[in-house]
């Protein structure tokens, strides 16, 4: 009863030190004498103590620093680059078996590898076309990382070019160049802008030297029409006397400006404006007789 007894202590002792429970973050390898033996799924599995072990290998995405580093680029400037990549093992058996047997600390082995690819592919870049074309690099980055990573059960999720940081002096040179093409836009902007405000003043003049040439044409017109009516009226009344209508205009103007008139004794007013206008004198009543 007591060998029982210890015999079933013993087997309890060793199911519970064998328990181990793989979250669903992770995959496990389970080794048995230092040998893959069978693949753990997230839940609960048991192993047998000391004769097997777990490796447990986290599944969700990870990423890794490229670390700065100075390149120089086609046109012989040292840019500072980093660059951060982001992956993760892929869940089934296979690939998470290749992420332990097939390479050594794939961490470490990513960061490397992602360094000589930016010294490769930045090398033939100016620094100019480095910085406009960081998309192409991390294009050609992720595109080199997948093929080289294929047979380590990763899946490269994707790249970011963090920094490409030119020298000091010629980071100051292109911030002058920058700063010289905003004041050379700016200065162009406000040209075109005074230049449309000036042929807008121009059109504004031309419009009101054309209404005032109107006006002018309309008022001759109307004057001209005034002196047409006139005529008329002056031939209908005054059949071939025109220039007896032009004599009363002149005796007209000479009174309005207070002009003179010396008028003989013993004559009537209205003869001397008759002569002045052209018209025979009224005769008197002694006249008549």
């Amino acid at each position: 009863m007591n060998l029982l007894s210890l015999v079933i202590t013993a087997a309890v002792v060793i199911f519970l030190m064998g328990i181990r429970i793989v979250r669903p973050t992770h995959r496990g390898l389970i080794e048995r004498f230092g040998k893959y033996n069978r693949f753990a799924n997230p839940g609960f599995n048991w192993v047998f103590p000391i004769v097997e072990v777990i490796y447990q290998i986290n599944i969700t995405e990870q990423m890794v620093d490229a670390e700065p580093q100075e390149i120089i680029t086609n046109d012989n400037l040292n840019a500072k680059v980093d660059a951060q990549v982001y992956f993760k093992v892929k869940d089934d058996e296979a690939s998470v078996k290749s992420t332990q047997y097939n390479v050594n600390n794939y961490q470490w082995q990513i960061v490397n590898l992602a360094r000589t690819t930016l010294r490769n592919i930045i090398g033939t870049l100016t620094l100019k076309s480095a910085n406009s074309e960081r998309g192409k690099i991390n294009a050609e980055l992720h595109k080199t990382l997948c093929e080289e990573t294929a047979s380590w059960g990763l899946e490269i999720v994707r790249t970011e070019l963090k920094e490409i940081d030119p020298p000091k002096d010629v980071q100051e040179t292109m911030n002058k160049v920058v700063k010289a093409e905003n004041e050379k836009i700016a200065a162009i902007d406000f040209a075109t802008a005074t230049e449309t405000a000036a042929d807008g003043q121009k059109r504004a003049e031309i419009k009101k030297a054309e209404g005032i040439k109107q006006a002018r044409i309309l008022e001759a017109e109307g004057e001209a029409a005034a002196i047409k009516l006139v005529n008329e009226a002056a031939e209908h009344y005054f059949v071939g006397n025109a220039q007896v209508l032009r004599k009363l205009e002149a005796v007209e103007k000479s009174l309005v400006n207070n002009a003179k008139v010396v008028i003989p004794a013993n004559t009537e007013l209205v003869n001397v404006i008759g002569e002045m206008a052209g018209f025979l004198p009224i005769k008197s009543k002694e006249e008549k007789k």
